[in-house]
């Protein structure tokens, strides 16, 4: 027998003729229905570790362009590509809307306050001056905050607790 007397016959036509069918096998309908996952293209990342590795992950589970991402971040396609492939990280004027695209903030949120300052700032997209004014302090105070050159005073712990949300 031949592959082809094994192959179902489909035909979207409706007749009420009979027509004689030689050396075709066609299987009866089934009731059984078959789910299938969604198919992963190669270099999808299972355990994404760095950001280019989730950007890469939500855009495939987006089924999105590498264009389009770069069009909605308001970025080139190819800053896109060198972050997904690790060649480059994203200044941190970018992660506003990275994080916006993500859904949630990809950085490990740091335990100590300098670091935090650091952190909670560079996911606005702001600057040490924006922030040190949200504060009410002065920029210089903040840098040296961020350095651990110097701790905050108790009122200003306070204030940078309700800032970053602690």
């Amino acid at each position: 027998m031949s592959p082809r007397q094994f192959a179902p016959v489909c035909s979207g036509l409706h007749t009420t003729a009979k027509r004689q069918r030689t050396g075709t096998v066609v299987l009866p309908k089934s009731q059984l229905t078959q789910t299938c996952s969604k198919i992963k293209l190669l270099g999808y990342p299972s355990h994404p570790n760095t950001v280019g590795e989730r950007l890469r992950r939500r855009r495939i589970d987006l089924s999105l362009l590498q264009r389009e991402v770069g069009q909605r971040m308001g970025v080139h396609c190819l800053s896109v590509t060198n972050w997904e492939l690790n060649r480059t990280t994203p200044e941190f004027r970018h992660l506003p809307a990275i994080i916006s695209f993500l859904g949630y903030d990809p950085r490990p949120t740091p335990a100590f306050l300098p670091e935090r300052l650091k952190w909670f700032r560079e996911g606005k997209g702001w600057t040490q001056k924006r922030l040190a004014r949200e504060l009410g302090v002065d920029p210089t105070t903040l840098a040296r905050w961020e350095r651990s050159e110097r701790a905050p005073q108790e009122s200003h712990w306070e204030i940078a607790d309700r800032a970053l949300g602690c």
